[in-house]
């Protein structure tokens, strides 16, 4: 199985550059050789490697900068994916795409479902909405995974980022009303890679017959505190931390441009079904994340 990645700087594509490399042939490419800003580029790629899966991992991530005027964010996950979709449908290959949480208000009581309506709350959910929508309405063959607070510590994330703050300062305040599932990066590639493996033998039929949104993201849910506080005490070297006092506040007390859901809790009962893919709970993960530093 040929396989084409794109995204593959980004801290899920890193991973992935494993994972996919263990189950096909596989060609990965960053922004300097397939740049999605620019949708229009994206069949002259697709066509120089003729891919029978392709896994699009890149996106525009900045929460905050899709918010500004000129920000790329709908090029890059809205109109780019609607390309890949049309791309799958013409050229015959399986899209596995990675989507968000963020299409969601944070308003529900209880986990997310896929068929659950979206209300995403900021540009960057607009965006990342649109780019599955676009996959829907062109009938491709599309396997949709949404996931949550994905974290790595190559990269800047929110785990990174609480690791580096409390090693530079004594005190560290970090809101509590928002919930969902984090997400180890390497977790959800290998499972992205365990769904890859099961299209293998007809990666355009496959995806095609299963076509649609799954939720894919680590077991459990958890508080942006709860993740930090965590994070804190479980890191290996906990006696070389700064940090002395770790403090709960809300969501309004920490403004930032972009407005974020609150409470976006994902059910990935579904992709359990259909694929037998389940991602492990977020307090192991974030033990085996913290053992690489």
């Amino acid at each position: 199985m040929k396989i084409l990645l794109l995204g593959a700087e980004g801290q899920l594509g890193f991973e992935l550059r494993g994972s996919l490399g263990c189950i096909g042939s596989l060609t990965a490419l960053g922004r300097a050789e397939c740049d999605l800003a620019r949708p229009e580029s994206l069949e002259q790629v697709v066509r120089a490697y003729a891919p029978d899966l392709l896994v699009n991992a890149a996106a525009y991530t900045d929460v905050d900068g899709s918010e500004a005027v000129g920000s790329p964010a709908h090029a890059i996950n809205g109109a780019a994916v609607a390309e890949l979709g049309r791309l799958a449908n013409a050229e015959r290959f399986g899209l596995i795409h990675v989507s968000t949480d963020f299409v969601f208000d944070g308003e529900a009581r209880a986990p997310y479902r896929e068929d659950d309506a979206t209300a995403p709350v900021n540009a960057y959910g607009v965006s990342k909405l649109a780019g599955e929508q676009a996959l829907k309405a062109l009938e491709a063959p599309a396997i949709v995974l949404r996931t949550a607070w994905v974290y790595g510590l190559r990269r800047k994330s929110f785990v990174a980022t609480i690791v580096r703050l409390a090693s530079e300062r004594s005190e560290l305040s970090v809101v509590d009303d928002q919930f969902g599932n984090p997400t180890f990066c390497r977790d959800l590639s290998n499972g992205i890679a365990a769904i890859a493996t099961i299209l293998r033998p007809d990666p355009f039929g496959a995806a095609t017959a299963h076509r649609g949104v799954y939720h894919l993201a680590g077991s459990g849910v958890a508080s942006r505190y709860e993740l930090a506080k965590l994070t804190v005490e479980r890191h290996p070297r906990r006696e070389t931390l700064k940090v002395r006092t770790l403090s709960a506040i809300p969501s309004d007390a920490m403004p930032l441009p972009a407005r974020r859901p609150l409470r976006t809790p994902l059910d990935c009962s579904k992709v359990q079904r259909t694929f037998g893919v389940a991602l492990p709970d977020w307090r192991d993960a974030l033990e085996r994340a913290l053992a690489s530093l």
